[in-house]
């Protein structure tokens, strides 16, 4: 089987290290792109020509024009979670396989999550920053978390693992999902009126969909508790960041911290990273060896399975992958 891997060779030495390529090339005959730039469309189809599988990176799209110059193409497998930009619905003319993979970023998010909220309480950034700059920090309040409220918007697997963190620095955890049964010790599933209006901190950690696009909005700023500190690590199109700025602007929000954003690759907008009451970090809640290693071991796992003619794991379109028939599997009347 003909795999080819699309990271870039800075995003392959971050999110598929050594050992999970010595592993790929074990179940497969690997081609990696050695150029600087992000491929899509057209020219991905052309880099990956004559093989099965393509092995993307969340920067990768799974754009409709890749799809329809792969003629040798059964899978596009997705080191991440997120598809959100692949199109499942050309792949699936086309009976290309997507498949994603597991979350294993979940406590590597969740540590930064909390080392944000304790930045923001405290300070750390702004006092280093001065310091680096040879400059003597004037000391300044911080604000204790223990005692104070922390609301997650959203409670699926990194919200559970900030509430267990939260609830052992005795914060109170309110927590709103219309999906998730919530029933943690410490943790109370409120409304989000009550969210916004009792939380010292607010944290949407909600699944990115045309729902959830800016559930914080203008309105829901004005609704939170003033000097109210946010905290996004989960998408950018969750925060109206138009209104986010102007509540910076005007006090109601008195920091905010960041690990995503509305520019290219989910990375914080610079206008907002460069505000003074911002924290920002360019998308790295999931880079740590442990995170990054479990993902692209995912993607191992599920080139060996169809090179052993099996479903793998994490189908996205299983019922219309019509292609894998080619390997002997009967997608159809898969399980």
């Amino acid at each position: 089987m003909r795999v080819f891997l699309a990271p870039t060779p800075e995003m392959r030495a971050n999110y598929y290290g050594t050992r999970a390529l010595a592993e790929l090339r074990k179940v497969a005959d690997v081609t990696l792109h050695e150029g600087p730039e992000t491929l899509s469309g057209a020219a991905l189809a052309a880099a990956a020509a004559g093989c099965q599988v393509i092995v993307a990176d969340r920067a990768t799209p799974g754009a409709a024009a890749t799809f329809d110059q792969s003629p040798d193409l059964l899978a596009f497998l997705r080191v991440a979670v997120d598809v959100s930009t692949i199109d499942i619905a050309a792949a699936s003319r086309h009976g290309v396989l997507v498949t994603q993979a597991t979350p294993g970023f979940v406590d590597s998010v969740a540590e930064l999550a909390i080392g944000m909220m304790v930045d923001l309480a405290r300070g750390v950034s702004g006092y280093a920053a001065a310091f680096h700059a040879g400059r003597v920090p004037e000391p300044r309040m911080g604000r204790q978390l223990a005692g104070r409220t922390l609301g997650l918007i959203g409670y699926g697997r990194i919200a559970r693992r900030v509430a267990e963190i939260a609830v052992a620095l005795r914060m109170r955890v309110l927590a709103n999902d219309p999906f998730a049964t919530i029933a943690d010790p410490g943790v109370d599933s409120v409304s989000m009126d009550h969210l916004l209006a009792e939380s010292d901190v607010v944290m949407p950690l909600a699944v990115a969909n045309d729902a959830t696009r800016h559930v914080v909005d203008a309105a829901a700023l004005a609704a939170m508790r003033r000097g109210v500190l946010l905290v996004n690590l989960s998408r950018g199109q969750l925060v109206d960041e138009a209104a986010l700025a102007a509540a910076l602007d005007s006090g109601q929000v008195a920091g905010a911290a960041m690990d995503v954003g509305m520019a290219p690759d989910q990375w914080p907008h610079p206008a907002l990273a460069a505000r003074p009451n911002v924290i920002a970090t360019p998308h790295i809640g999931g880079l740590t060896p442990e995170a990054a290693e479990h993902q692209a071991m995912d993607t191992v796992r599920q080139v060996a399975a169809l090179a052993a003619g099996r479903v793998p794991d994490g189908t996205m379109n299983l019922d219309r992958a019509h292609r894998l028939a080619r390997l002997g599997i009967n997608a159809a009347g898969a399980g």
